[in-house]
């Protein structure tokens, strides 16, 4: 780490953030959901977390297609290491959904939005968009209101 990045508290977002520090800010701050997160701390670890589930998912859709078999009705019936490999993918999507909502929350702190804005992503077709485009956002100094 270098000296600039070095002095900014975990508490403040870190501009310019590295791949690296990204994901290790991440897990320190595990459920912190008051604060604010930058741009590249938010891709960084969306790109992180896209991989190694990439990775995980992958693992499991090979362990399942060795030894399937097809039932009566059409459907394939994944093999049995579909049941073992999926295991892992389990656990790092519930290890991992709680601090990733905490990081959205705060990437749209830092836009200078309430964390609830989150939830339009729940609205059918458009909302997933505009989240999106709320996480896309340059960061807005207003939005120092949400640290603590």
């Amino acid at each position: 780490m270098t000296d600039s990045t070095a002095a900014v508290p975990l508490s403040a977002p870190l501009y310019g953030a590295s791949f690296g520090q990204a994901i290790s800010r991440f897990f320190k701050k595990y459920a912190t959901f008051s604060g604010r997160a930058s741009r590249s701390e938010f891709w960084w670890w969306f790109l992180f977390n896209l991989i190694v589930g990439g990775v995980l998912y992958g693992i499991a859709a090979i362990g399942g297609a060795s030894g399937a078999t097809v039932s009566d009705n059409g459907m394939m019936v994944p093999g049995p290491g579909f049941a073992v490999a999926v295991i892992p993918y389990s656990i790092w999507l519930l290890a991992t959904i709680i601090p990733w909502l905490a990081l959205a929350w705060r990437r749209l702190h830092d836009t200078n939005r309430s964390g609830g804005w989150y939830f339009i992503g729940l609205v059918p077709l458009v909302g997933g968009i505009i989240l999106l485009v709320f996480f896309l956002l340059d960061s807005d100094p207003a939005g120092a209101r949400f640290d603590r």
